[in-house]
């Protein structure tokens, strides 16, 4: 019962701010007096859907510090097209097939223009920054400004270090080095910064913005371990995403880590031999092998562990970080965020 009622608080708070972010978003996706194809490309992952985690995270962080909902609505519609624009280069540096339940960008229209269109959604994620010019004034706008700067240098060192594990074929990793690559690429900019930008708004700048890192860290770390669970054991109708597709492209998820860590050393040989391989050399048998393996040596049950650790801690710096809050549907929103991460299928 808890499960489901912590699920159907975190759906309606999506669905609600998600709603909210997508109908402004499209303001800056569409171009007024031409209908040229660019837009239809800029356009194609956003209309695809999606949770907008990230901008109902800054949406209802703003809230539960007492902001109106429109004073989050611009720095939260940035965020998602930057997201979108970072899903779109992710997917052609993975060698990614599917996004959404679809082809992938690259797939459907050619490298160079998707790294166009990833490149505008990025552009157009700065003029929503800018116009909070004029509703917040232009020292919180600022502000705002130099905690998107850091989060999205924290996101592209955090993706760099992945890519150079691949592509310099490196085998001996840690947990804490996956930590310390989830806690860039995916923490900063998908739980940290919306956290960060909601107070900042909701206090007027107001309230000491790292005394959020840890809870930010622990549920973003929860929500990628569970993301890279789901692309093992997800539901393939449900997923919208190439299941296996992690070990397809040899990402270095918390499972291949263990795995590379506790197999004997004949099988790790085979299992490096495969990781140097690119993408379209390895074999479904070669996957499956792997797949297997994870089962065999409890890299799953592993993993899964690890996220319920963090998902706990998260309930334990959320108790700390946010008790001086008002009971609000809002802050209940963030203090079902490290169960339903976990939870989420």
């Amino acid at each position: 019962m808890f499960a489901r009622s912590t699920s159907d608080r975190i759906r309606e708070r999506l669905d609600d701010y998600g709603a909210a972010a997508r109908a402004r978003m499209r303001e800056y996706l569409r171009d007024g007096q031409t209908r040229h194809a660019f837009y239809e490309l800029v356009s194609d992952y956003p209309e695809r859907g999606g949770r907008a985690l990230r901008a109902s995270l800054c949406l209802a962080t703003a809230r539960a510090f007492g902001a109106h909902p429109t004073d989050a609505l611009n720095s939260a519609v940035a965020l998602e097209l930057l997201h979108n624009a970072f899903l779109v280069h992710d997917d052609l540096e993975d060698e990614s097939e599917e996004r959404r339940g679809s082809p992938t960008l690259h797939l459907r229209h050619g490298a160079p223009l998707a790294i166009n269109a990833g490149d505008a959604l990025a552009v157009m994620s700065l003029r929503p920054l800018i116009e909070n010019v004029s509703t917040l004034g232009s020292r919180l706008a600022l502000r705002i400004l130099e905690e998107a700067e850091r989060m999205a240098r924290e996101s592209v060192e955090g993706q760099a270090l992945e890519l150079w594990w691949r592509q310099h074929h490196v085998v001996e990793l840690s947990e804490a080095d996956y930590l310390r690559m989830v806690l860039k690429k995916t923490c900063w900019y998908t739980s940290i910064y919306p956290m960060r930008v909601g107070a900042l708004i909701g206090t007027r700048d107001g309230v000491e913005l790292d005394r959020y890192l840890h809870f930010g860290f622990f549920v973003g770390a929860a929500f990628q371990i569970q993301d890279d669970l789901l692309n093992l054991v997800g539901d393939e109708a449900r997923y919208g995403k190439e299941l296996d597709g992690d070990i397809w492209e040899g990402k270095r998820t918390l499972m291949l880590i263990h795995l590379l860590n506790v197999m004997k050393s004949s099988e790790r040989d085979r299992l490096c031999q495969v990781l140097g391989m690119s993408r379209a050399a390895r074999t479904r048998e070669q996957v499956r092998w792997i797949r297997e393996g994870m089962d065999r040596y409890g890299s799953i049950e592993y993993a899964r562990q690890v996220a319920h650790g963090l998902a706990g801690a998260a309930l334990h710096e959320f108790a700390l970080a946010f008790a001086e809050l008002p009971d609000s549907p809002d802050k209940d929103f963030l203090a079902a965020l490290p169960t339903w991460v976990i939870e989420r299928a």
